[in-house]
């Protein structure tokens, strides 16, 4: 690639100068998504329930720790978006309001100026997301960015005159970069891996620029990777946490993957890399390293450097170990190195003493403490619940979003000094109309004699005694390495499958987190192994331990990882399913290794490519990929996949199903054109929802 075509710099993130905007928040508009005044005529939580909820997002707590600035969305079926604004509220909870109602969407939001006024990303006439401002009653917004093609993300400094702003700069060559005389050529040239990338192609790569500010606009921004053709932040899950300023606001510490194509598709050895503002110097802070390193956050005394960071190089699912840097000696500490579980999130104590974090556990995702010198974990609240997005009230407490499998995100006060307090109840009124489902938890012996949790999750009114037994779904997890925890989804919402009288087996089978690093590593190069073997003893448990279960009637289903499992179980079940869903699975896996894109997860987790001959491990897992197995396929099958959807390409789901048909297997497809690895808008989230049950219910009830 040519540096003059990879990163354009500052001319390429500023067109013109800082506008003087309307107030982005005081607009008039009919089409602004509200709070629907839901009413539930059955009890029974449904698609239409589900849909009514808000999504509660992370609070932020103002400096003097006195109030929560925090945003609540709300979803539109006929308007097919969603639409997020702005509350604040005492810290705990009482007084709260509303400081913005806009027909497009607050993000990013952040207290500035010592609390006196509140920044965030907001559109601006363009359609493109700017940094705004306005007091903290939602009064005088101002536009403060004209960013030619947007900001994804910003990070004032400490001392308020600077601002780190994330945008993109151009990458790959056009056809019209080559060829001026053919601007509407279409055809995109390649000499390279990574050229796409999720959902993606990768014609840019966000980069990380710093600008001056002065309490009206912001001014003299530059590009700090300039010509580098690297991500800050990667692609496609990180954002402004991949940043940090020092203290003394000087500098900044920032993640990237200094590598390009081949080398990036095949490697996961990203670094934290300090950049000197004055000097315009860059030092690599972990240098030798392997793994992902990430999440850089200073002490609040700035003293330590902490971030998260992983050993090997390449994969992606090792044990997230909580780093510390003395800041002053360079010396480096792994705080976690004696506790077998990866952290999730974390974030400082007041006190610079110790941290707060998320790690999975059991099933569950508990609040804990750790102290920077004895390394000692203490576990501050856990329960039949996940916590998230975490923000230190004092040394004792912090604020977290919490939710399980039968209620969605609220936001809570965590204290190792009282019980957890919940701050909002956004979605009481609704949850009062509904009869949830009962979640119990199942410790089922494996094959290879460990125990396994599962979570069985039982409709309302369950009767352990119904003459008309029940029909069951096995959920199949993802990842593959993603926890069963109690974890809250608006698709696969375990409450919502429970509430339409499927009882739902959900086992923490091997290869996920929360149960120490042997059980979560065993997956690796053992897709059609044991972890299938604890799907089939789930079932087996489910039909021999809970009565009421039809076992004649039992589907199963599941996505990404999920979906190869079903495509795989669909030829080994011998029986123990009467119909079958898979979304955006993998049906091939030869295919599967030339498809994807970050070449790092085929190699750990497949072994390898299958023209290795001599490797045993990736020799067993290519013999055994689900299109091998289509001889055995009896069951009905559904299968649905996004044609964005560049992780596992839709041709996977479209060769299933041709497979199925040839095969005389009765099988259903929907492919959503303008949808990736997950079903995001609304009307198409609610169609998938809708032909889910419909396949289910028509194999599965009388």
């Amino acid at each position: 690639m040519q540096k003059s075509i990879i990163a354009m710099g500052a001319t390429a993130l500023l067109t013109c100068g800082i506008t003087s905007c309307n107030s982005a928040n005081e607009e008039s508009d009919q089409n602004i998504i509200e709070a629907t005044d839901f009413k539930s005529e059955d009890g029974i939580f449904s698609i239409e329930a589900m849909e009514a909820l808000g999504r509660v997002n992370a609070p932020v707590i103002s400096p003097d720790s006195k109030q929560i600035l925090f945003g609540i969305g709300y979803e539109s079926v006929q308007q097919n978006k969603s639409n997020t604004d702005l509350y604040v509220a005492d810290i705990n909870g009482e007084n709260m309001h509303r400081i913005t109602k806009t027909a497009k969407s607050e993000s990013g939001y952040a207290w500035i100026e010592d609390g006196q006024r509140i920044a965030y990303l907001y559109p601006d006439k363009e359609g493109k997301p700017q940094v705004w401002v306005m007091d903290t009653d939602g009064k005088n917004s101002k536009q403060i960015t004209s960013v030619e093609k947007g900001v994804e993300g910003f990070l004032f400094s400490p001392d308020g005159n600077k601002i780190l702003l994330i945008g993109t700069v151009k990458y790959s060559r056009s056809a019209s970069d080559l060829y001026p005389d053919l601007p509407d050529a279409t055809g995109k040239i390649i000499d390279d891996l990574m050229y796409k990338h999720w959902d993606e192609w990768v014609t840019e790569i966000p980069h990380p620029f710093i600008g001056s500010y002065d309490g009206e606009q912001v001014t003299d921004i530059k590009d700090i990777m300039i010509d580098e053709p690297y991500e800050a932040p990667m692609r496609p899950f990180g954002g402004i946490e991949s940043f940090a300023w020092t203290p003394d606001s000087k500098s900044v510490v920032y993640v990237s993957r200094k590598k390009t194509g081949k080398d990036y598709a095949l490697s996961t050895n990203s670094d934290l890399y300090l950049y000197d503002i004055a000097e315009e110097t860059t030092r690599n802070l972990t240098e030798g390293m392997m793994g992902y390193d990430t999440n850089p956050y200073f002490s609040p005394d700035g003293k330590y450097l902490a971030w998260l960071s992983m050993e090997h190089d390449g994969y992606e699912s090792d044990k997230n170990r909580l780093f510390v840097m003395d800041w002053q000696t360079g010396v480096k500490t792994d705080l976690t190195e004696e506790w077998d579980y990866t952290v999730d999130q974390f974030v400082w104590r007041p006190d610079s003493k110790g941290l707060f974090f998320i790690a999975y556990y059991q099933g569950g995702a508990p609040v804990f403490n750790i102290d920077v010198e004895s390394k000692q974990v203490a576990t501050v609240d856990e329960g039949q619940y996940d916590y998230a997005s975490l923000a230190a009230v004092d040394n004792n407490s912090v604020l977290a979003l919490r939710h399980s499998m039968v209620r969605a995100n609220e936001i809570y006060m965590v204290s190792t000094e009282a019980e957890p307090k919940a701050i909002t109840d956004i979605n009481g009124s609704i949850f009062d109309q509904l009869k949830m489902p009962e979640v119990k938890a199942h410790w089922v012996e494996t094959t290879n004699g460990e125990k396994m949790l599962t979570w069985v999750v039982l409709p309302p009114d369950f009767d352990e005694n119904a003459v008309a037994k029940y029909p069951a779904i096995l959920y199949c997890q993802g990842g593959p390495q993603s926890a069963v925890s109690q974890f809250w989804s608006y698709r696969w919402n375990l409450a919502l499958m429970a509430s339409h009288g499927y009882v739902v087996i959900a086992p923490n089978r091997h290869g996920l987190p929360g149960f120490g690093q042997a059980w979560l590593e065993q997956i690796s190069k053992d897709y059609p192994g044991q972890n299938m073997q604890d799907y089939l003893t789930a079932v087996d448990y489910a039909k021999a331990n809970i009565p009421a279960i039809d076992g004649t009637r039992i589907g199963a289903t599941g996505a990404s990882y999920g979906g190869f499992s079903i495509y795989y179980l669909a030829g080994i079940h011998n029986h123990r399913f009467a119909a079958l869903l898979a979304h955006a699975g993998i049906f091939n896996l030869e295919a599967q290794y030339l498809e994807t894109e970050e070449m790092f997860f085929a190699n750990w987790d497949l072994g390898g490519a299958f023209w290795e001959k001599d490797n045993a491990a990736a020799q067993r897992t290519y013999a055994n990929s689900p299109h091998k197995l289509v001889d055995k396929w009896d069951t009905p099958i559904m299968i649905s996949h996004g044609e964005l959807d560049y992780r596992i390409l839709a041709s996977q789901g479209m060769a299933a199903f041709n497979a199925a048909k040839l095969r005389g297997v009765p099988a259903e497809m929907v492919i959503f054109p303008d949808e990736n690895h997950w079903i995001l808008k609304p009307q198409n989230a609610v169609l998938w929802q809708r032909l889910f049950f419909r396949w289910f219910d028509k194999w599965l009830k009388k």
